[in-house]
């Protein structure tokens, strides 16, 4: 999951730059997914459009499948959704994904500036927008639907893979409802993913979009040749994870050396040790034995 961030001493030219090296490595080292997340009002995160950055990253490789992790459907447009998704199915078959999110992603006033409207951000109408996503990819609404005479070009092989994202039961009740593959982000909510993707895979039912379960676990794996190298890889995230569960804002990504001698105050100590379960960090071997006998379980 690429969130391009801009890192120390680096210019945003710089990072976006950086994309095209590591969606390449990814595809060189054998990777099946490169997904783009949305973040907007963060000065240090690149990754406000996923579906641009999908069309450049799929420019660039000739197999890896792009996509969103995801789209953050309240802030969007269903139809403008399907039609960049469509046409980057056009353009690329087989090799993009749609991953949906519930949520905004960012604060309230940068929701306001998306929606451009203060009234819309009090719908809640997600299960709507789905719905009319779902039924501009088939181009089956019901005659009496208002978006019945609206006709998108193309048609309805131009889908990409659509996936439901969720880090609760919430987004796990969409994926069963529409028929949708669905990613668990276990690094959110790490409790909850082994029995979360379990009742998925349980009470799967096929739809048009999805014949068979398609679920994925997403968790921060860092790792190296040696432990001690894949825990001093692994610190910045660590450091900054711990400095925004204490409510520290406008950071910027720390070097391992930095993040290395940053000396943890108590309320960052204790939220780094509530986080471990956030990461899967080690050396090669050990990791492998470790995502194995945790993918078992779902």
């Amino acid at each position: 999951m690429e969130f391009v961030h801009i890192y120390n001493e680096a210019s945003a030219a710089e990072s976006l730059k950086n994309v095209t090296e590591m969606v390449q490595l990814a595809e060189k080292w054998g990777f099946n997914r490169y997904w783009f997340t949305e973040h907007h009002n963060a000065a240090t995160l690149m990754s406000t459009s996923p579906d641009l950055l999908s069309l450049h990253a799929a420019a660039h490789t000739k197999r890896i499948r792009v996509g969103s992790g995801g789209i953050m459907l309240p802030n969007n447009s269903p139809l403008k959704v399907m039609e960049n998704f469509m046409l980057l199915e056009g353009l690329y078959p087989g090799r993009v994904d749609l991953g949906i999110g519930r949520a905004s992603g960012t604060d309230d006033r940068t929701m306001w500036a998306l929606l451009r409207s203060q009234e819309l951000m009090k719908e809640h109408d997600f299960p709507e927008q789905l719905s009319n996503l779902l039924s501009f990819f088939g181009r089956d609404f019901k005659d009496t639907h208002p978006f019945s005479h609206i006709h998108p070009p193309g048609d309805d092989s131009m889908v990409p893979d659509l996936f439901m994202l969720g880090s609760s039961e919430g987004g796990l009740h969409f994926a069963l409802e529409k028929g949708l593959g669905f990613v668990f982000a276990a690094h959110l909510a790490s409790q909850l993913a082994i029995p979360v993707l379990r009742a998925y895979r349980t009470n799967f039912k096929p739809s048009s979009y999805v014949t068979e379960p398609q679920s994925m676990l997403a968790t921060i794996v860092i790792t190296a040749e040696t432990e001690e190298e894949a825990n001093y890889i692994a610190g910045p995230a660590e450091l900054m994870w711990a400095q925004m569960s204490t409510g520290t804002r406008k950071l910027t990504f720390p070097t391992p050396e930095e993040a290395k001698n940053h000396i943890y105050t108590s309320h960052e100590e204790m939220a780094r040790e509530r986080n471990q379960d956030r990461f899967v960090n080690g050396q090669l071997n050990r990791l492998q034995s470790t995502l194995g006998s945790l993918l078992k379980q779902v």
